[in-house]
């Protein structure tokens, strides 16, 4: 077993020591780790190679569609605002707000992101708010930084609650229940978060300074409404709520208790931005990301008529030749990528942007992201091979009879890895929640309990994604820099993952506030 586990972990082992040591760029790692993955499915596994193939196809396709579709159409909506003069306009009313860029921080990547996380997913969440911190003078390094650590934990209920209700669907359990559960484990950390995030833009407490209570309070009015959601309406839409009122706090805080922002963290010629501007020229600036939105909660589940028109323009398509196959299906409108492209063509017009100007910023884009998508094309070929192969598995297995009665200590773990390997917290519920379901019942335990951490688990692994990673470098113009920001995000993954365990394995009492 431990052989095995061993294997199963080189592909891992390469892309964390390729990246961190040797520095070398995601889109020159990730395709050897496919290759690495191939031969050992092939030659240790033994899989069949026609199963290795498909399984490699289906997740390249995947990587394309939708993943690479969501991130082109992120990456070039925020373009084409800079290319409009919008994000100028943008930058003159966050500005407005308060010129201090901890706050900003707060508002864009950790309340906004958090929106866009619960509405979209699919890296919209990092994409964009890194984009927009970008636009207003940001490092590209920490604003890509900040966003990957502001993503981690609403992640759980991203694209209106897919990976807890998926993790609830195939353990047979509650989907509400669950999604309470998962509020409280994740609870602390949604909490510390915006205090972290402060902390990364002056590297330490003392960037908390006149802030601190507007970090804290931010933290604390996304997490009160997110358990009321939970627990009152259900998995889909606790990100979505806490995100909204958590905004509309931080704003308030700002505007009542930071009196006179510590100059140290003002945004580069924010005294130039004071000019007033009308509400017609402040709505055409964030059309794009307003009708981004708009499009994504007419056509998500809370909207069925739309939503189950437009779900059935799909096609179905056998790839995967492997045992228990299914097709693979691929939404042709009501996926996020088209409808940001949408609704970016549409803001686009709105800000007299023609045809000639948007296919110029389109081509731009397209180069500029043709490295990413080689990364997400090839670590999502190698996730479904190692999932399909039963690398995945295996990995898992040896670390559960490994840590016998203390588990839960590396239950979360366990999700963060599924969630590292795929780039996303759906595919680790879908690997790992029916193992955390099983173990929980060998220790006598509540399913729902182990299924959770797997869940917030897989919430810290976006961290350290290389998807996720790509995506942020792309967003802010730093393409090859992936090794950079894993070296400095690795820290806060190690974090998120040890006060999940420690919630997981000491915990368990919180269960009476889920009844």
């Amino acid at each position: 077993m431990f052989l095995r586990f061993i294997l199963a972990l080189l592909p891992i082992i390469w892309l964390a020591v390729a990246l961190s040591v040797l520095k070398l760029p995601a889109y020159k790692v990730c395709p050897l780790a496919l290759i690495l993955t191939i031969l050992l499915a092939l030659f240790y596994w033994k899989s069949p190679g026609v199963d290795v193939l498909t399984g490699g196809v289906e997740g390249a396709v995947m990587g394309l569609w939708p993943i690479s579709l969501v991130i082109v159409a992120a990456v070039f909506a925020y373009n084409l605002t800079v290319r409009t003069g919008a994000m100028d306009t943008i930058k003159r009313m966050l500005t407005a707000v308060t010129c201090d860029k901890r706050v900003l921080v707060l508002i864009i990547a950790w309340g906004f992101g958090g929106f866009m996380e619960g509405m979209a997913g699919f890296g919209t969440a990092v994409a964009i708010p890194a984009g927009i911190l970008c636009g207003l003078g940001f490092n590209p390094i920490q604003a890509a930084l900040v966003c990957l650590v502001a993503n981690a934990t609403p992640t759980a209920f991203g694209s209106i609650g897919i990976p807890t209700i998926t993790a609830a669907s195939v353990t047979g359990l509650d989907a509400s229940h669950t999604a309470v559960v998962v509020v409280l484990q994740l609870a602390l950390m949604v909490v510390a978060t915006p205090l972290i995030m402060v902390m990364m833009l002056g590297s330490g407490p003392k960037a908390l300074k006149g802030v601190w209570h507007i970090a804290l309070g931010s933290g604390i009015s996304f997490v009160i409404p997110e358990f009321i959601t939970a627990r009152f309406v259900g998995a889909e839409l606790p990100a979505v709520t806490g995100s909204v009122v958590c905004m509309a706090v931080t704003i308030l805080l700002s505007k009542v208790l930071l009196r006179r922002p510590d100059p140290s963290y003002a945004l580069p010629g924010a005294e130039e931005q004071g000019v007033r501007l009308t509400i017609r020229s402040a709505l055409l600036a964030w059309s794009p990301f307003i009708l981004i939105l708009v499009f994504l909660l007419l056509t998500s589940n809370l909207v069925p008529p739309i939503h189950d028109v437009l779900a059935v323009i799909k096609s179905d398509i056998p790839i995967y030749t492997g045992p228990e196959a299914s097709p693979y299906t691929i939404s042709w409108v009501n996926t996020p990528g088209v409808l940001i492209f949408l609704a970016a063509i549409l803001g686009g017009c709105l800000q007299k942007a023609g045809a000639r100007v948007m296919g110029q910023v389109l081509v731009a884009t397209i180069k500029q992201m043709s490295k990413t998508m080689i990364t997400l094309v090839s670590i999502l070929a190698a996730a479904k091979i190692m999932g399909y192969c039963g690398m995945t598995s295996d990995i898992a297995a040896f670390l559960v009879a490994a840590t016998g009665s203390c588990y839960p200590l590396v239950a979360p773990l366990i999700g963060s890895i599924g969630t590292f390997v795929t780039g996303s917290a759906t595919s680790a519920s879908v690997l790992f929640a029916g193992l955390q379901a099983e173990t929980a019942g060998a220790l006598g335990m509540d399913s729902v309990w182990l299924v959770a951490a797997n869940t917030i688990g897989a919430t810290a692994g976006k961290i350290i994604s290389p998807q996720s990673i790509s995506i942020a470098t792309a967003a802010t113009g730093i393409v090859g820099q992936e090794s950079k920001i894993l070296r400095s995000s690795i820290g806060y993954y190690v974090l998120f993952v040890a006060v999940f365990g420690l919630t997981a394995l000491l915990g368990h009492p919180l269960m009476a506030l889920a009844q």
